[in-house]
């Protein structure tokens, strides 16, 4: 039996949204040609961007179509950097984000001499919209994730989009992991900002909500002053230039509308099978702790540390008994690496590599849970003896 419980990463490819690919990637026309053809791929991707709008709370000229999260990552902070107000040069960047984010944020300290100012996690991964605040007066930038993508914790969004505002910093916010799990609206998140001056971009993944890989959008603010990565045909108020993607942005108007109309119910759903995956490994692996918030997380995110056994060892022992699950642990040019956001927890290094992501989706079922359980105890259990470690009893 072949359980997957990496959703996280991505997930399975809804049916419906690659018939709308299909349909539309059939169709002959680029929506930049003024003949027929190119007026009805216009149509298409103009529809497109409406029915997204619509589902995240957003004006339609405000969806800039890309490549996918990274890239609406990198057009927003890099974007919102070069269009900065003179005498600006702080970028705030609470720890534990996404590397999309803090990558770019590096990128900008290193080439452009940005200087950042850190916000801490607190010990189950929550931003405290305080110490966000405390650090924004005179930046040039803010960035936050709406939910972290490897503990789950959920974030006070309205609070920092509200200090933001209070301090005229333009914010991004990563919603790529949020989606679909949470409610997402760029317009009443704006609007808690007084006079909109807070929340600028809001980034956007396909793959995440059922859609296809490759495929992504950053909400920009009408009011947003942004400079564009790619220049050359002025498409998408010229913040991206380049031939549109209708197909993508047809499976991801699709994807999206399922993924908020199941949304209430799959919480739901996910939520107790979620429950029962943690009580179970709780009950029958020594020592292991559910890492992330409590309550606040997303409905399908359980983030567990084994101590004593390497999460790499467990991803492997998992792996060849059928169950797909990630680390959650950065690998970078191939070398496995501590989690930042375990290590940004207050957590050792030691226990930064003993961690394993379960995430659950819509295609999981009871039997992948029930499944997942029978063989976790055994690898966790492998893995320890390998790494010498002792199973100890549970305190």
């Amino acid at each position: 039996m072949q359980v997957y419980l990496d959703h996280a990463a991505t997930t399975p490819l809804r049916p419906e949204a690659r018939d709308a690919w299909v349909r539309a990637a059939d169709a002959v026309g680029n929506a930049s040609s003024i003949h027929g053809y190119g007026q009805s791929a216009r149509r298409l991707l103009e529809e497109s961007r409406e029915r997204l709008a619509a589902v995240i709370g957003c004006d339609a000229i405000e969806i800039v179509f890309t490549s996918g999260g990274t890239e609406a990552v990198n057009l927003a902070l890099k974007g919102l950097w070069w269009a900065r107000d003179a005498g600006t040069d702080a970028v705030v960047l609470p720890d534990g984000e996404h590397h999309a984010t803090l990558d770019a944020v590096e990128w900008l300290r290193t080439a452009e001499r940005a200087t950042l100012r850190h916000v801490p996690l607190d010990a189950v991964g929550a931003i405290s919209a305080d110490a966000f605040a405390e650090r924004l007066p005179g930046a040039a930038l803010a960035t936050a994730l709406v939910a972290n993508n490897e503990v789950g914790t959920v974030n006070d969004v309205v609070g920092m989009a509200t200090a933001a505002g209070d301090a005229g910093v333009p914010l991004h916010l990563d919603a790529v992991a949020a989606f679909g799990h949470v409610p997402v609206s760029f317009r009443s998140w704006r609007a808690d900002a007084p006079g909109h001056a807070g929340l600028r971009a809001m980034s956007l993944s396909a793959h995440k909500v059922g859609g296809p890989a490759g495929v992504g959008a950053l909400v920009v603010s009408r009011h947003a002053r942004l400079v564009p990565l790619v220049h050359g045909g002025g498409q998408q108020r010229g913040l991206r230039a380049g031939t549109q993607d209708v197909a993508g942005a047809a499976a991801f108007a699709v994807a999206a509308e399922l993924a908020e109309s199941e949304r209430e119910a799959e919480a739901a759903r996910l939520s107790g099978l979620r429950e029962t995956l943690v009580r179970g490994i709780l009950s029958t692996v020594p020592r292991a702790e559910l890492l992330g918030h409590p309550v606040d997380r997303l409905p399908g995110n359980a983030h567990v540390l084994f101590p004593g056994a390497p999460g790499e060892t467990l991803l492997f022992l998992l792996d060849q008994a059928g169950v797909a699950v990630s680390t959650g642990s950065a690998c970078q040019a191939g070398i496995p690496e501590p989690s930042h956001v375990v290590q940004a927890l207050g957590r050792t290094d030691a226990e930064a590599r003993q961690v394993l992501r379960f995430s659950l989706g819509r295609t999981t079922a009871v039997a992948d849970v029930v499944r997942a359980l029978e063989v976790i105890p055994g690898a966790v259990e492998r893995a320890r003896a390998a790494s010498g470690a002792s199973t100890g009893s549970r305190s």
